[in-house]
């Protein structure tokens, strides 16, 4: 440290904190929101923390100066025991027998003109259509008249006869079985639907669990908007941790093979991910490329997921990139 100008101090003073808030979200799947909800809140800094980091470790390899190795050493760590940041290299096999599985928040189609595009949801029905998904799942979907996709068989949950948004599963297979969960007190929500292909039958979750009603174009700054968005964020924490419990409950009830799409409105270094993807498989991770970001965030935020039980085969997994909702939507090709 004595050889180090005063900027260099300044910057490894940082520099260290940046990588022991890093080291400390290596903690955070294991610690439920419900015990220590502050906490969960470092789940959501991660990816900027790991870009933070590697930016550390070149400006020090740059200056040819040995403190790149608290970068390096913390980065090292997570690449071998935390969830993937980034994937370097997809997994490509084109069966004729795939089933394509599409999961989308769609964000109720436009209804309430979020964008000022009139055209965004034929866009969004055009595209679900071209794509054509043997199975679709659909998160903030709204029960609109102009919708132009059609499916033989569909579940749809919308939270009263009146209100008209909830959740979707569209099937090309005849779907003999469905349900939902209907949270308390929450306007999120997950579904269920078993279907038939062949001789065998597949249960699909739907989940779309509490919502951080984080806005990107909105800024918070100063100390009273910090407050409030920091306890919003933990009470979000708290009510995920409560909906994850009540579908690992339902789901253990479940022996057959299981597909798991959904918004679960947390990364996947969060106790949810970590909970929910036990004993499974995440499409992104087996087959995809890159960061996998699904919301339009100025950082890579990867929230939204496509999990398998592990007697199912993924051969490709693609994050789409087109901008007719506040997510991208995500499609898996599977076979079994």
């Amino acid at each position: 440290m004595k050889k180090l100008s005063l900027i260099d101090k300044l910057v490894f003073f940082i520099n260290s904190l940046v990588a022991t808030l890093l080291l400390l979200s290596y903690i955070v799947p294991y610690i439920s929101p419900k015990t220590i909800p502050q906490i969960a809140v470092v789940s959501l800094a991660v990816p900027i923390l790991i870009i933070s980091n590697t930016i550390f470790l070149i400006y020090w390899i740059l200056k040819l100066k040995k403190q790149c190795v608290i970068s390096a050493a913390v980065l090292g760590i997570g690449w071998l025991i935390s969830s993937s940041f980034y994937e370097f290299t997809e997994k490509k096999v084109l069966l004729n027998n795939d089933v394509k599985v599409m999961s989308y928040n769609v964000r109720m189609f436009n209804h309430y003109h979020w964008n000022e595009d009139q055209e965004l949801a034929q866009k969004t029905f055009n595209f679900i259509s071209e794509k054509s998904p043997d199975i679709l799942a659909l998160q903030e979907f709204y029960q609109s008249p102009k919708i132009s996709f059609s499916y033989p068989y569909k579940y749809i949950k919308t939270k009263s006869k009146k209100n008209k948004f909830g959740l979707a599963i569209y099937s090309k297979y005849q779907i003999i079985n469905a349900g939902s969960f209907d949270f308390e007190k929450s306007a999120n929500n997950i579904i269920f639907a078993d279907v038939v292909k062949n001789e065998d039958t597949i249960r699909i979750y739907n989940i779309h669990l509490e919502s951080l009603k984080i806005n990107p174009k909105e800024e918070y700054f100063g100390e009273e908007n910090n407050e409030k968005l920091f306890g919003r964020l933990k009470s979000t924490f708290q009510k995920q941790a409560i909906q994850t419990q009540q579908f690992l409950s339902h789901e253990a009830k479940w022996n057959g093979k299981k597909i798991i799409c959904g918004d679960f409105n947390n990364t996947a270094f969060s106790w949810v991910y970590n909970k929910i993807s036990h004993n499974k498989k995440d499409a992104f991770v087996e087959a995809g490329k890159g960061f996998g970001k699904t919301f339009d965030y100025p950082f890579p935020m990867r929230i939204d997921f496509i999990l398998t039980s592990t007697d199912i085969e993924i051969n490709q997994f693609k994050t789409f990139s087109e901008k007719y909702s506040d997510h991208f939507p995500i499609l898996a090709r599977i076979n079994w």
